[in-house]
């Protein structure tokens, strides 16, 4: 698994969004082709973005794609912490104020980190049949990245733009702009239904190209890599956001059909979620012992144990009220303690703090700080699954069995759901919300579902920790991040949102 960190230098260090993705060599002296000779040289391009996915972008707490997850989830009500710091009104978009800053730093951050994953990922796909290598290799690398291009494009379209909606189509409001070439600069925005279109073949063609490819000895067979089962995953993801309930379902249920994944034990929940060969992660961030970022690592900030100021001083904490619907039987009801003290709660040290309700879901595989950083679990294809049947006219009786599956495998006791209708659906979102706290689908979840954000629910919420911001509206533009001042002044093809 070492070699996803080699040639890490190919992958763009610069501040460009759209042009000069990538360095061509550790010193910029080495002929941009190159890299496309052999399909050796050009997987480096793709291992370089998945480095980029868990490096620090420019602030301790902006560790990549994980940074992002947490950013998010902080806008939401299940995850928060006492004090405002970290993610929040501090330093981060948790007060539903800095996300329509054209020039704050955290509006930057996801856009660039998205569109830099496309960048080198557009270059891959126009250079590769012309390396020299395998077939089956050419297609597996250019599945990757035709894979990372969907995927890089679904979370700018869902941070940046208005929610899809399924009553509208064609969803004509401003997407973002989407170069599908390196050569492409300064388009205009596409509209959302354009991107969801593009997205959608974009993972067809990857499936396509996955389905003919041979494993690689390393690389795609790796869960640190995107490959076929990760495809269908974030299409199913996709279809779920889009309304699209039937294919939702049967995407989600292709990557069970795939197999090679099982949902984890209850000793294996319990061990940290920082370890990718756990059965349950499709894919992940491989973070090597010799090569993490103590401050700035996803562990450096969601961890109650890891060696950082942050997590030391700031517990993180789970919504009380949905803790408290946990069953003392379940074993997420372990993940949170509602009064830690050091009997029930040893911290590695005297100047850890403890709060009500903190978590100890995350820990620290070794030191510094470092663990695995999980990006999609088997126990989501299971909650579209249900879901997805859940809004389907007559399919319930498959929304109970898909909820069953995941839930008695984290509650011995749970009985089958006799739930139905908005019943039903609540119990399913109860699973997700506590199963996926702090992985990054709160905020996701109800800007796709058009839901209020409401924290005076929440019996543990500091107001203050979020700025005062306890309610924002379904629909409000606040759900749009503001489109960076930097690509407005380079891209005169581009307008800001409202």
């Amino acid at each position: 698994m070492k070699k996803i960190l080699i040639a890490v230098t190919f992958l763009s260090l610069i501040t460009g969004c759209k042009k000069e993705y990538y360095n061509v060599g550790p010193t910029g002296d080495v002929d941009e082709g190159a890299i496309y000779t052999t399909t050796g040289n050009a997987a480096n391009v793709i291992n370089g973005i998945y480095r980029y996915l868990y490096s620090r972008y420019s602030a301790q707490n902006q560790p990549g794609q994980g940074g992002v997850m947490l950013m998010l989830d902080f806008m939401g009500e299940d995850l928060h912490q006492a004090n405002a710091t970290w993610y929040t009104p501090g330093n981060g978009t948790g007060g539903w104020v800095n996300q329509k800053n054209d020039s704050y730093l955290y509006v930057e951050y996801p856009f660039r980190l998205y569109y830099r994953c496309i960048g080198n990922a557009n270059a891959l796909i126009e250079n590769i049949d012309a390396a020299e290598g395998t077939d089956a290799d050419k297609k597996r690398l250019k599945g990757e990245a035709l894979t990372m291009r969907a995927w890089a494009y679904f979370n700018l379209v869902q941070i940046f733009a208005q929610r899809y909606d399924a009553t509208a189509v064609p969803n004509s409001q401003l997407g973002v702009s989407m170069p599908l070439s390196a050569l492409e600069v300064k388009l205009p925005r596409s509209t959302v239904e354009e991107v969801y279109t593009q997205i959608n073949k974009d993972l067809a063609d990857a499936i396509t190209n996955f389905g003919t490819a041979s494993p690689a000895k390393s690389g795609a067979a790796f869960k640190s890599h995107l490959n076929l089962k990760s495809a269908w995953a974030i299409r199913a993801r996709v279809a779920l956001t889009m309304q699209n309930y039937v294919n939702a379902a049967a995407y989600a249920q292709q990557v069970i059909t795939l197999g090679g994944h099982s949902l984890m034990t209850n000793a294996q929940y319990q061990a940290g979620f920082n370890d990718l060969s756990n059965p349950e992660w499709i894919w992940g961030a491989y973070v090597q012992d010799d090569q993490g970022d103590t401050f700035g690592s996803y562990m450096g900030q969601i961890s109650y144990n890891g060696n950082t100021t942050y997590v030391r001083g700031t517990p993180k904490r789970i919504n009380s009220a949905l803790y408290d619907q946990l069953t003392a039987t379940d074993v997420r009801k372990t993940m949170w303690e509602p009064a830690p003290t050091a009997v029930n709660f040893p911290l590695p040290a005297s100047n850890f703090s403890r709060s009500p309700y903190m978590s100890r879901k995350f820990s620290i595989r070794n030191l510094p700080t470092i663990g695995d950083v999980p990006y999609i679990r088997l126990a989501e294809m299971y909650l579209i699954m249900a879901e997805a049947y859940a809004k389907t006219p007559g399919k319930e009786v498959d929304a109970r069995a898909a909820l069953f599956t995941l839930a008695v495998n984290r509650d011995p006791s749970y009985v089958l759901s006799t739930n139905s209708g908005q019943a039903l659906i609540d119990e399913i979102m109860f699973h997700r919300r506590v199963d996926f706290w702090a992985e990054g689908l709160r905020f996701f979840d109800l800007k796709r579902l058009n839901q209020p954000l409401d924290r005076t629910v929440v019996p543990n919420y500091v107001s203050a920790s979020g700025g005062g911001t306890l309610q924002v509206p379904a629909g409000s533009n606040l759900w749009q991040f503001a489109i960076p001042i930097a690509e407005i002044q380079a891209n005169p093809n581009t307008v800001p949102n409202p």
